[in-house]
């Protein structure tokens, strides 16, 4: 009685041992094999029952050359405010061809350029015997004249009085202005010393002035003509 027991368990283990793995190998079974993906196809199919509008509409985007061409108003076709504008652009033009054009406006300078004159009065040769003495005292002269004249830039008109020593060498010394015999214009007595002052240095004496220092002196006269 054991024996046969015995002998069905074992025939029940080994059928049922068979059994599963029949049915783990079977293609149908995936409770714990994953079936294979296979892959997937698209296919666009073209609606032929789309509207014609929108069917051209979509060709024009496709082929801007195959847009319309903007087509500008002509004036027939403008509004009434924009006819007015034109007609006023228009009316301007034919007037300014008709203007005659303007001539430039003469300018006045605000500056009127005068004639100035500086002078020194003529030496007294008759007081003087010594033909070098005058003839370096005209060269003295004339420098601070053309020095004068250069510093000479307002209208004021006057005489100035001056003093001063030259030494041999030709060096100025102790220039000096007489008020009492001079314009009282400071302008013009400014001038003069500085006139004075920038004429120098001056040629030494000639070899028959053998001093060590002479002096001068000298009227400015401002003239304006």
């Amino acid at each position: 009685m054991l024996t046969s027991n015995k002998i069905f368990f074992s025939a029940l283990i080994l059928s049922t041992t068979l059994h599963t793995a029949v049915f783990i190998k079977s293609p149908q079974f995936s409770l714990f094999i994953a079936p294979k993906n296979k892959p997937m196809k698209i296919a666009y199919v073209k609606d032929s029952q789309l509207p014609v509008e929108i069917e051209k509409k979509l060709i024009d985007r496709k082929n801007p050359l195959s847009r319309p061409s903007i087509k500008v108003a002509d004036k027939q076709s403008l509004p009434q405010p924009l006819k007015d504008r034109e007609a006023l652009l228009a009316q301007s033009k034919r007037l300014i061809s008709q203007e005659p054009a303007l001539k430039p406006l003469s300018i006045k300078p605000d500056i009127i350029a005068v004639k100035k004159r500086v002078t020194l009065p003529p030496l007294d040769i008759a007081k003087m015997n010594n033909p070098s003495y005058i003839g370096y005292y005209q060269l003295v002269r004339e420098k601070i004249r053309r020095a004068a004249y250069q510093n000479y830039a307002r209208t004021e008109e006057g005489e100035a009085y001056l003093t001063f020593v030259i030494t041999q060498e030709g060096f100025l010394r102790d220039v000096k202005l007489i008020p009492e015999k001079s314009t009282p214009s400071y302008y013009l007595r400014d001038i003069s010393l500085r006139s004075v002052r920038g004429a120098s240095p001056f040629p030494p004496f000639p070899k028959e002035l053998n001093y060590p220092q002479l002096s001068f002196n000298v009227i400015i006269s401002y003239e304006i003509e």
